[in-house]
Order: structure tokens, then sequence, then C-alpha cells
């Protein structure tokens, strides 16, 4: 068991003038040698760790200041500073406070070399200027030490805050940075590439500001060339109490994916990672919930038939390196053969992708708010606003394939108009959405299907707006009506059909019940084309004469004193 001697130390052979010199000093071993897992250390020859450990620390400790003295390491199986295997003179400047790190290998010759050319013999690493706590009771104070002996000058990067160690060399100690107390990502890269990540840590620092911690890079980067693949690289802290523990790493990314393909042919397709069965039978508008990928390397989602029996049947492949810890959506969208279907009135490629968006939540931050993104994903539809009526524009002139930022609103019904792009006070369609019951929850509201299905193979879907949750659940918007409440459930199922829709010459309304109003019919510019009187007495049909239309996309609005409803039409 550690034992810790330095007060009795001092009272041995040390005079009474130099008992008020002192230094605070904190010892940590991280010398990842598997002979030197367990060590003694001695001061001025006399016993001072019994037994220490690798990847354990000491307190903060009086040591005598101001005059020489000697650290020396033995087996912890010595019987005295005669085994000693290495000696170190120090003299501690009074008052002072010293981190000092054990570290490095007995014989550099059994292990791999530093790829920087760095000595990797065992030896002491001393920090003067340590602190015990940190200087603001709102901050956590840290310094970085790099210790793994095999790995290269790296960078930590705090994601999406700061890089907090610069070109840090083995055997480095990088000073004090101070960030306020909370929870952090942490990155590892190489000092020349910060787009390779070597490990990700969660760093859940001390919940309390105040503290301050040392960061220590510990181990063999590649263990499996070592002599003991039990010292994998990690990276460690010790508080001044004596406390190491372990930042853990990630090494998965949690990841939602959701099928959005409206081509008829990838209605059902089975996806594969890195050549294994993940979804089988993945179906058109379903999506899964936030599943655990391979992260901080490169991963292989292959999309095939949903008849496929391998990755081999794959019809299309794709690379992903998802960042530990970080929440993705992936959405699978376009077409197999856009030659088969209407070309996208912004000239996009419709082709069939995955859109990969980095920084996906799971849930929203408040239990009274909703977050949500909005997605582009009908092939054919032109640039669009997306409208909280009465609220806000919630997505500004996104075309086919945007993927707006995530958009936060109280938990509450709205009502999302449709606009073009260029003219937002034209709306095309409007849908409800009530998020009265989604507090604290996350979605994704996306575009899917075709303005125009008639244009493409058979069994292509209609335009929809849909929301998945983070559960994987999908549901469909349903298309608002203009309509008082007294009305509303008569008027929502007044127009049984339109055919053809798209139509040429004629159109067809087929109404559920007498009607006594307007049909009007306005262009997507907004402008009135056709304008008819109906005065049905008893259910029936109404023929709109389309033979003086253009081409285009419109919208049939029925009007009378109980209110509006509006649907769209295609002329071709």
């Amino acid at each position: 068991m550690k034992q810790i001697l330095f007060s009795s130390l001092m009272m041995c052979g040390l005079a009474g003038s130099l008992m008020a010199q002192t230094a605070r000093v904190q010892v940590i071993h991280n010398a990842a040698d598997p002979s030197a897992a367990r060590v003694d250390v001695y001061l001025n020859g006399d016993l001072a760790l019994n037994d220490f450990q690798f990847r354990t620390a000491t307190p903060y400790i009086d040591v005598p200041a101001e005059t020489p003295i000697t650290i020396s390491i033995a087996p912890y199986t010595s019987v005295s500073v005669d085994d000693a295997i290495a000696n170190f003179d120090y003299t501690l400047a009074a008052d002072e406070t010293y981190v000092v790190v054990a570290n490095g290998v007995l014989d550099p010759g059994s292990f791999s070399e530093n790829p920087d050319g760095v000595s990797t013999a065992f030896n002491l690493f001393v920090y003067a200027g340590a602190r015990e706590a940190a200087l603001s009771s709102e901050n956590i104070d840290f310094i970085f030490f790099h210790g793994a002996t095999d790995a290269p000058g790296v960078d930590a990067i705090a994601r999406n805050v700061a890089t907090v160690v610069d070109d840090a060399s083995y055997t480095d100690f990088q000073g004090y940075v101070s960030v306020p107390a909370g929870k952090y990502l942490i990155d590892v890269t190489p000092e020349d590439d910060n787009e390779t990540i070597v490990t990700t840590a969660r760093a859940w620092l001390p919940g309390a500001g105040g503290a301050s911690v040392v960061i220590f890079a510990s181990g063999f980067l590649s263990p499996e060339d070592e002599a003991d693949n039990a010292r994998g690289f990690k990276l460690m802290y010790a508080l001044p109490d004596g406390t190491v523990k372990t930042l853990p790493a990630l090494t998965s990314a949690p990841v939602q994916i959701i099928h959005n393909a409206a081509d008829p042919a990838a209605a059902e397709v089975d996806v594969y990672v890195n050549g294994a069965l993940a979804l089988d039978n993945f179906a058109f508008r379903t999506a899964t919930p936030y599943v655990a990928l391979p992260a901080n390397q490169d991963v292989e989602i292959a999309v095939a038939p949903g008849t496929s029996t391998s990755v081999a049947d794959a019809l299309a492949t794709f690379t992903a390196n998802f960042k530990a810890g970080e929440g993705y959506t992936v959405i699978a969208n376009g077409v197999l053969n856009p030659d088969d279907f209407a070309a996208n009135p912004d000239g996009l490629s419709t082709a069939f992708n995955l859109w990969i968006r980095e920084g996906a939540m799971g849930k929203a931050e408040g239990t009274d708010v909703v977050s949500f993104i909005g997605v582009h994903g009908s092939t054919d539809a032109p640039t669009v606003d997306i409208i909280a009526r009465d609220v806000a524009t919630l997505l500004d002139n996104v075309a086919y394939g945007a993927v707006s930022d995530y958009i936060t609103v109280p938990a509450d019904n709205y009502i999302l108009d449709v606009a073009l792009g260029d003219m937002p006070e034209t709306v095309v369609v409007s849908y409800s959405a009530d998020l009265s019951t989604l507090g604290g929850g996350s979605a994704v509201v996306f575009a899917s299907g075709f303005l125009d299905p008639s244009a493409g193979p058979d069994g292509s879907e209609g335009f929809g707006l849909y929301a998945t949750l983070a559960d994987g659940t999908t549901i469909a918007l349903p298309v608002y009506t203009e309509l008082t409440t007294a009305d509303a459930s008569r008027m929502a199922n007044l127009v049984e059909s339109l055919f053809p829709n798209p139509a040429t010459d004629n159109l067809q309304v087929t109404l559920s019940e007498a009607f006594d109003g307007m049909l009007l019919l306005t262009s997507a510019d907004g402008r009135l084309v056709l304008n008819q009187q109906v005065n049905l007495e008893t259910a029936g049909s109404v023929q709109l004469d389309l033979s003086n239309v253009a081409a285009g996309y419109y919208m049939l609005q029925m009007r009378n004193n109980s209110g509006t409803t509006t649907m769209p039409v295609i002329v071709r």
C-alpha cells in the first residue's frame, strides 16, 4: 500500500532553520513500462513512497526547499535506497508549488521510439508554478503533460470551444488554461492535422468551479507493439488530493438515419455498415432512433435493394467519419436515375445521396421548448420559405438539399406556411404542426416526395411535410385549411377528389355535399388565373376548363362564408 512519509522525513536530520523552508509537491507515477508498474520512492535515502503504482498520485505535500534533495526510484521489492535504479538531484524553491511526473521506460531499446525523436528514457519531469486551486471559483484551471512515449506531438481541442493544448510533444508541460466549469469533449489530434482525431475524451471535470487539475496523456498509443497491452493510451487527470481518474474515451457517435429517397425503386432498402447488415428492409419515410456507429474512423455505409443478400449487392456506397460523442442526422435522399424523373427547377443534382448533418440534438435544452431542423428533400420542388405563421420565418430561401440550423420554439401549436422563396407572400401550401406535447424534445422536419409524382415512374409519392422524432417515430404533418371551428370537420371532407391531377384541359372537382361559393385558381406567383362561381344544391362534380391555363404549379381555393380550403393542382 502506498505510504506517504514526507512529513516524517522532514523531522529526520534536517536543521530547524531549514524546517521553515518548504515547497509544495505533487508526484504522479506515469511511467508505462511494466517493469516500473510499482516502485518505491526514496527522499534523501529514506523511504517516502512504498509500492507507488502506475497511474496514481500523491496529494500536495510539504517538502524541504532551499537545500539539495535526492529522489531515488527503486523496484517495489527494494529493501533500501541501495536498490535504486535511478537518482535525481533537485533544489526546490521555498514557497513554490510543483508537479513532478515520473515518466518514460527503463530500456528504450525494448519499446517503440518516439516519432519526434524525443528520448523516452525514464525520468522525472518537473513543473514549477502548479496550482492547488483555480484562480476563479467559476473556472477549472488545468495544465497538460504529454506522457505517451510513442505518441507524436498533439493538439487538444475542446470541441466547438477552443484549442486548449497546442503542439505538445512528448515530455512537454503546457501552462495553465482556465475554462468555465462544465462538460467538454476533448479531441486529441496530431499537431499538424486537426482533421484526424486520435482519440476523444469526455471531460466532465469536477462539477464545481474552483478546481485545479493536471491532465496527462498516459500509456502507449500502439500497445500491440509493446510489452504490456493493458497500458493503452488514455487521458487522465490528477486532483490536488491525489485522486487520479480517467477521462473516458469515446469510440462511437449517436446517429439517426432517415429514409427520404422518394424513388419507388428505393422504397425499401438494406443498409450495411462496414459490410455488416445494419438495417433490413428500411422503408421510405421511416427513421431509426439514434444508434451508435463507430467514430474517429472511416465508416463505409452501403445502400442495397431490400432483396439484397450481402453488401456486394449495394447500389451506392458512402464513406463517413463521425466524431466520437457528436450527434448526427443522416438523410438518404434523391433518386437512383435522375433522367427518369422531373429535373430540379433550380438545376440542382437529384442523384441519390446521403446528407450528413453534424450536431444533431436528441433533446431540447428546456422542457417547455422544442428544437428542430428543417430539410428540403423534395427533388422537383423550387426554393421555398417555411414560415411559422404569426411567429417567424423558420427557413429562409432554402433550395433542395438544404439542411437548416436548429430552431427552438415554445412547445405549442403552429401553422407552417410553405411559400415561394423569392415571394414569401405566395403561400403554396400550409401544414398543421402540433408541438404542444413535445416539450423537451427534438425533431427533423423534412419536405418529402414529388410535387408532380406523375412525372416519374409508377408508385412515385406526392409531396408532403413530415417530422421525425428522436425515437425514430415519423409522422405526416396534416395539410392545414383555413376554416372556422364549427365548420372544420364538414369542410375538411367536402372535396372527395380532384381528377385528374396533374390535369391537362379539364379538372373535375367532386364534392361530397352541397356547396355555394367560389373556386379560384392562383399561380405560383400569386396571380388569379381562373375563378368560377359554384352553386351545387347536392353532392356532385364541377368541371374547371383549363385549356387556356399554362403548365405549372397552382393552388385551387374553395371559398364561401364558412372559410377557405386550399389544395395543390398541377397543370401539364
